[in-house]
């Protein structure tokens, strides 16, 4: 390890120099040989240290999920080239290049804070070896070993023997169960981290080996934790288990705010915005209008919990436009007509055409076919003064009420068709 934290010494007296700024201020106000005083310049050290990773952790989770939206093509070329590993590899680093995805971009937060992490167990374990580091000289070094957090020295491991403890003035049972609960709280942080990832932010329409991979690092890196945690000191225990506590809520905020599509934060999401939505009648936040903006520009490509929001808002009258923003629909504009009957605004409403009798629409037919009407039309005229083809048609008896041969299905001149002799 001593040649691991070398490797990082470069960045050793840095970190000793931001511990002692923070020591400065609470030690003002708990003491300057306190446990509160180092403990909180230890947690104050990873705080100023996400807050810088911040850009990185947002990279982070555009790749994760630009990989979760390419397993399915990765998937196709594996099954295409199973039997030949190198076209495989060349097929995926195409697709990388094409898509502008960087696999190990999920893992640029990790590989950032690990130079920090090396150089605070560094730190730490100098104090302990009674070896000054930094700019933490003899008067800071001999402060930071009376610190005790909850009993247990700053610089004590859980498998540090009962003479190492006896010279940090304290006690082997004390120190065992102070690391213990540290191991198992920063176990536990990571694994809920990585289990309301997988069980909530996760696109449930895809099954890829990416989430079986994500699975099986649900269950490892506790137990890595576990493992290596025995060998860390309480001050690299306090520095592992506030950035867990800072990742667990960093990644319940992204759930809750920016899900990932097709998951079933997604869903919870989307349906606390349509009740926001249909209660205030538009989009007020700029977060929010830039998720509808997103679901506008889908289109068909919606997944199912963003067509149960579109069609959300249709029923309360509100209609999702392409710059994010949610308007009022004509239909929802209710004004009244002359007659006391409500209308919709801009939309004439639909007249019912009247039925008409069997005479009337047989007398329309004959109008448009240019045959004279038949005596079943009333008309207003005498009789005697019809014209006299039209007076003798009216006076044949059932003229106006029979069809006319054509109409019988009888051809107009010409011979006719012979019946076809019935099938027996």
């Amino acid at each position: 390890m001593d040649t691991i934290a070398s490797l990082f010494s470069f960045i050793t007296t840095p970190v000793s120099w931001v511990i002692v700024q923070f020591h400065k201020v609470y030690g003002a106000l708990f003491g300057d040989d306190t446990g509160w005083a180092w403990g909180l310049s230890i947690v104050s050290l990873v705080i100023l240290i996400r807050i810088c990773l911040i850009p990185l952790f947002v990279k982070q989770i555009k790749a994760t999920r630009a990989m979760q939206t390419l397993q399915p093509e990765m998937k196709k070329i594996q099954e295409r080239y199973k039997n030949d590993k190198q076209r495989q590899s060349e097929e995926m680093m195409k697709l990388y290049k094409e898509t502008g995805t960087n696999p190990l971009s999920s893992c640029l937060p990790i590989l950032a804070q690990s130079p920090f992490f090396f150089a605070l167990y560094h730190v730490l374990n100098s104090i302990a070896n009674n070896e000054t580091i930094g700019v933490i000289n003899e008067s800071l070094l001999k402060s930071a070993q009376q610190a005790h957090i909850f009993g247990a020295p700053l610089a004590a491991k859980f498998t540090d023997s009962s003479s190492d403890v006896a010279a940090l003035d304290a006690s082997l049972t004390t120190v065992r169960i102070v690391t213990a609960v540290m191991i198992v709280l920063m176990s536990a942080s990571q694994f809920y981290t990585q289990r309301q990832l997988m069980t909530k932010n996760v696109d449930t329409t895809v099954k890829t080996p990416f989430m079986q991979q994500q699975k099986m690092l649900m269950y490892i890196f506790p137990v890595m934790f576990a493992v290596f945690g025995i060998n860390f000191p309480v001050g690299v225990l306090v520095y592992w288990l506030t950035t867990n506590v800072w990742t667990m809520g960093q990644q319940m905020y992204v759930i809750r705010n920016n899900p990932t599509p097709g998951s079933k934060a997604q869903a919870a999401y989307l349906e606390r915005l349509t009740k926001h939505v249909t209660q205030h009648g538009k989009a007020r936040k700029r977060s929010e209008r830039v998720i509808v903006k997103a679901i506008v520009a889908k289109g068909r490509d919606r997944n199912e919990y963003e067509r149960k929001f579109i069609n959300g808002l249709t029923k309360a009258g509100l209609v999702a436009q392409a710059d994010g923003s949610v308007v009022k629909g004509e239909s929802s504009v209710a004004t009244v007509a002359e007659d006391g009957t409500p209308t919709t605004a801009g939309v004439p409403k639909r007249q019912q055409p009247k039925r008409q009798s069997k005479s009337q629409r047989q007398s329309g037919s004959a109008k448009q076919a240019g045959e004279p009407t038949t005596s079943l039309q009333k008309s207003d005229e005498p009789e005697d003064d019809q014209p006299g083809a039209a007076k003798k048609a009216a006076q044949k008896p059932g003229g106006g009420g029979t069809r006319s041969k054509a109409q019988s299905g009888q051809r107009k001149g010409g011979p006719q068709r012979p019946k076809s002799p019935s099938k027996k």
